[in-house]
């Protein structure tokens, strides 16, 4: 079996370039490459880690404010969100403020105990790629991005709710009305 790490991305399963650096790391020991930065590190070494002149990305834990970083977001190419437990539901509002209050249109990554379950309502939310727990199937989970075909509620992805998106056919048909 091979080291490489693989996520999903943008509906695909491709190898993960990217390092998620531990929260204990120091600054000095930062691998060579791309990596993603605990919020704790970036606030101690911005300056250090944009002399590195590598791509650079953050993550958020649950309990991290998005505001903490809307300043620098055209500095990250990834920012990932942990989700400690698949239970808590914080990293969903992250995501939706990066995407809906602060325009992030990067690629907005899930990690943590990320499940196949999840992943039809993270991508709602904003996610465009995933880092599913080791011990899942990633070829299984890729199917949870297909498991509905419509939503009825808007969402990041489609602002309007599908009963605006309808279109009715017979007498009381919206195309048929004299609107104007």
């Amino acid at each position: 079996m091979s080291d490489t790490r693989r996520i999903i991305r943008d509906g695909a399963i491709v190898v993960d370039e990217w390092s998620l650096i531990p929260t204990d790391t120091a600054v000095q020991a930062l691998p060579p490459g791309k990596i993603i930065v605990p919020l704790s590190i970036w606030r101690a070494a911005r300056e250090a880690i944009l002399a590195r002149c590598l791509p650079v990305g953050i993550w958020l834990d649950s309990h991290d404010d998005p505001v903490a970083i809307a300043n620098d977001l055209a500095q990250f190419a990834v920012i990932a969100v942990n989700f400690p437990k698949f239970t808590d539901g914080r990293g969903y509002s992250i995501a939706t403020l990066l995407r809906s209050r602060y325009g992030f249109r990067g690629e907005l990554r899930a990690v943590g105990d990320v499940l196949r379950d999840q992943l039809f309502y993270m991508r709602r939310a904003g996610f465009n790629s995933f880092a599913l727990r080791a011990d899942k199937n990633i070829v299984d989970a890729l199917g949870a991005l297909r498991d509905f075909s419509e939503n009825y509620q808007s969402d990041v992805n489609q602002p309007v709710p599908l009963f605006r998106r309808r279109v009715f056919r017979g007498p009381l048909a919206v195309s048929d009305r004299n609107v104007g």
